[in-house]
């Protein structure tokens, strides 16, 4: 898989992603995602492509001092900042498709927008259910449909139409998990047939368009693919293109939708 299509950033790009992304996109969602997934103070907690951490430190602050969170990440940059931000959160690269933990080791495992860049999505949400306790409780959070997310769609035609589709994909692949159907059908190949999935209405935010076209390249797998000259074109047709999503204070803001599946490992038998 390529990296525009497995999310992995080079570790100039996690900075900006830790800086911009987390702000515009991602912070929102952390709440959410731990209450769909129960956890409690006191809880063992394993949060899947954290990134660089901000489900993990919110899980840590859910669970206290009695408790414990694990982030696991494939990006060594990632994680880098991970460690940075919050050292005394246990941080572990890994695949998701073969976690290094025992079987029913986790009270609750969650994942907040990585399940759809994972080689072996139904191999990773099987390894997930492995890990957690009988009676724990599984979250995951993806992106509702390109169509749904305006913003973005617009920006994809866009890089589509100066770049190509390889530069485009960069910023489609977030959103391949977004029909509602085939998610269910997901969970229910990794043994979870019975896995609930609710969307929460959600809002991207960014100060300018400018902020906006920096954190998407920069911030992103595009930041080695476009250069400087691309870079100041895309700026350029980006303040026009983009202007309906500009709001009266010249900030930026657009509905950014997204799922949340949620499902419980049964008492009385391992998943497999």
């Amino acid at each position: 898989m390529k990296p525009t299509e497995t999310g992995q950033v080079a570790h100039s790009a996690a900075e900006v992603y830790e800086t911009f992304f987390l702000p515009a996109l991602f912070t929102q969602w952390t709440d959410r995602v731990l209450d769909a997934a129960g956890v409690r103070p006191g809880h063992q907690v394993l949060d899947v492509a954290c990134g660089t951490g901000v489900l993990a430190r919110a899980a840590a602050a859910w669970v206290g001092p009695d408790g414990a969170v694990v982030g696991l990440d494939l990006n060594p940059g990632m994680l880098a900042v991970a460690r940075r931000e919050a050292p005394d959160i246990s941080w572990r690269e890994g695949r998701a498709e073969a976690l290094p933990f025992p079987d029913a080791h986790f009270d609750a495992v969650v994942s907040q927008f990585g399940l759809m860049f994972f080689a072996d999505q139904v191999g990773a949400l099987r390894e997930m259910a492995r890990v957690l306790r009988p009676g724990g409780r599984l979250a995951v959070a993806v992106w509702d449909t390109l169509a749904n997310t305006p913003g973005y769609d617009v920006m994809v035609e866009l890089l589509d139409r100066l770049f190509g589709p390889e530069a485009a994909k960069g910023l489609r692949a977030p959103y391949v998990l977004g029909d509602v159907p085939a998610l269910h059908a997901l969970f229910a190949a990794a043994g979870m047939p019975d896995a609930t999935i609710t969307t929460h209405p959600g809002t991207a935010r960014y100060p300018s368009i400018a902020d906006w076209v920096y954190t998407d390249i920069k911030g992103w797998t595009l930041a080695e693919m476009i250069d400087d000259a691309q870079y100041e074109r895309l700026l350029a047709e980006a303040k026009a293109t983009l202007q309906p999503f500009v709001t009266a204070d010249g900030a930026v803001a657009f509905p950014a939708p997204a799922h949340i599946v949620a499902a419980s490992r049964p008492r009385s038998r391992v998943v497999k």
